[in-house]
C-alpha cells in the first residue's frame, strides 16, 4: 500500500514552516517567499482580464498564445531562440514543469545526477518518477563550484540526466560559463539530458553575469530549461512558469503536462503577461533591494563570526552559513547535534525559523539556509535574537 510515495517526504522547508506557525511571534527566514508584493503591472493585467471575462475557460494546454509569444520574444533578448507554438509550455509554477519534464524524459530505475547541495524538492520529484537521485558534491572551498571530474565519476549506465539550478539554491552560486560548457560536453559524450532550473537568474550581485546553456544551439535536443515568475516578480502565489526545449522534447513533456494540470491557471497566465509586458522596471528595483538585504544579512553574520562562517552569495536571496563545530554542541549541553537539531533549538529558544542544511543533500549537513528576501525589519529582529542567544 502507498508504494509509490513510501520514500517521499514532505519538503523539510514546509515542515519547518508548519512548526514555526505554532510559535507565537516566530520570525521565519525559512521558505523562499519574497517580502515584496507582486508589481502593480501584474495586478492591472489581471484586473483587465477579469473585466473582459476571458479567464473562466481553459487555455490551450501549452498556454495562452499571447503569453507564449511574449516568452519567445523575451528569450530572444537573451540569445535563446525557441518557437512559441511548438517549443514553449506554460506551467503551474516551476516545480510542475520540473515534474512533467522528469516524468517525460526518464524511466523507472534511471539515475539523475544533482549537485550537492541543491534545492530539496528535486529529490522528491526524482523519487516520485521512480528514479534515483545521485548527489555530486560541490566544492565549498571554491564558492560551491562544479568539479567536472566528480560528475564524470558519478555517471553509470543508468544515468539519464544532469539536473541543476543556476544560480544555485541554497548557496547563491552562479556557475561559470566555462564549467557549464564542460558539463555540457560531459552530457554530449554520455548522451545525457541536461535540465536547468534558472528561476533565480534575475538576481545578480557584484556585477556577476549568468550564462545559460540554452544559448548553445547544438544542445537544443538534450537541454530543457525551466523558468518561473515566482521569485523574480514576487509571484509565488500565482503559480506560473514555463519550460522550453526543442520541439521533439517539448511534445513529450506536453503529454505529461496535460495529464497533470490540463493547463496553467488562466488568471495566472494573464498575471505573467503583465509581468513580461511591463515588469522590467520592477525587476531592477527588486534586484537593488535584494542587494541591500544581501549586504545586511552578511553584516549581521559577520557579527556572529564566532558561530558561523559563510560564502557571500552571488545571487538568489539565500545565504548558506556553516555552523562552527563548537556551536554544534553548545546548544545541546555539549552533545553533538546535526543541522536539524540545531534549527529546532533556534525555533524552541528564540522562535527563529531557518532551514537545516541536510535538506539540500548530504554535503549541506552542518549548514543552515537563511532567506534574506524578507523585510529588513524581520532580518534585524531575527539576528537580534541570534545575537542574544550566542553572545560571547
Amino acid at each position: 500500500m502507498f508504494e509509490r510515495v513510501k520514500n517521499l517526504r514532505l519538503s523539510i522547508i514546509k515542515q519547518i514552516e508548519l512548526l514555526a506557525s505554532r510559535y507565537p511571534d516566530s520570525i521565519s527566514l525559512a521558505q523562499g517567499i519574497p517580502s515584496f508584493q507582486s508589481p502593480p503591472c501584474v495586478k492591472r493585467s489581471v484586473e483587465l482580464a477579469l473585466k473582459s471575462s476571458i479567464i473562466d475557460k481553459y487555455s490551450l494546454s501549452p498556454g495562452l498564445p499571447q503569453l507564449r509569444e511574449l516568452i519567445e520574444l523575451n528569450l530572444e533578448k537573451q540569445n535563446m531562440y525557441y518557437d512559441w507554438e511548438t517549443e514553449i509550455i506554460v506551467t503551474a509554477g516551476t516545480i510542475q514543469g520540473i515534474t512533467a519534464t522528469i516524468l517525460a524524459l526518464t524511466n523507472p530505475g534511471d539515475e539523475i545526477l544533482i549537485p550537492d547541495p541543491t534545492y530539496t524538492s528535486y529529490r522528491e520529484v526524482i523519487t516520485l518518477a521512480g528514479c534515483q537521485p545521485v548527489y555530486v558534491p560541490l566544492n565549498q572551498a571554491n564558492n560551491w563550484s562544479f568539479e567536472i571530474e566528480r560528475f564524470a565519476q558519478a555517471i553509470t549506465n543508468k544515468t539519464k540526466a544532469i539536473f541543476y539550478c543556476n544560480p544555485n539554491n541554497p548557496t547563491g552560486t552562479i556557475y561559470s560559463q566555462e564549467n557549464l560548457k564542460l558539463l555540457a560536453k560531459l552530457a554530449e559524450e554520455n548522451n545525457l539530458f541536461l535540465i536547468s532550473d534558472e528561476v533565480y537568474k534575475e538576481f545578480t550581485f557584484d556585477q556577476k553575469q549568468i550564462f545559460s546553456l540554452a544559448q548553445v544551439r547544438r544542445l537544443r535536443q538534450r537541454l530543457v530549461r525551466i523558468y518561473g515568475f515566482s521569485k523574480a516578480y514576487a509571484m509565488t502565489g500565482w503559480r506560473v512558469g514555463y519550460v522550453h526545449s526543442d520541439r521533439s522534447v517539448i511534445q513529450e513533456i506536453l503529454k505529461v503536462h496535460d495529464c497533470l494540470v490540463t493547463c496553467a491557471a488562466v488568471v495566472s497566465q494573464y498575471a505573467a503577461i503583465g509581468a513580461l509586458e511591463m515588469g522590467e522596471t520592477d525587476l531592477k528595483k527588486f534586484n537593488q533591494r535584494y542587494l541591500k538585504l544581501r549586504d545586511l544579512v552578511c553584516d549581521r553574520l559577520d557579527r556572529l563570526s564566532h558561530v558561523f562562517q559563510y560564502t557571500r552569495p552571488q545571487s538568489t536571496y539565500y545565504v548558506f552559513p556553516k555552523i562552527k563545530p563548537n556551536h554544534m554542541t553548545k546548544l545541546n549541553q555539549n552533545q553533538q547535534i546535526d543541522s536539524w537539531d540545531f534549527a529546532m533549538k533556534l525555533l524552541d529558544k528564540i522562535a527563529v525559523a531557518v532551514v537545516p542544511g541536510f535538506a539540500f543533500g548530504p554535503n549541506g549537513e552542518g549548514h543552515l539556509r537563511i532567506n534574506f528576501g524578507r523585510s529588513a525589519q524581520d532580518i534585524n529582529r531575527a539576528f537580534d535574537r541570534l545575537d542574544a542567544l550566542f553572545k560571547v
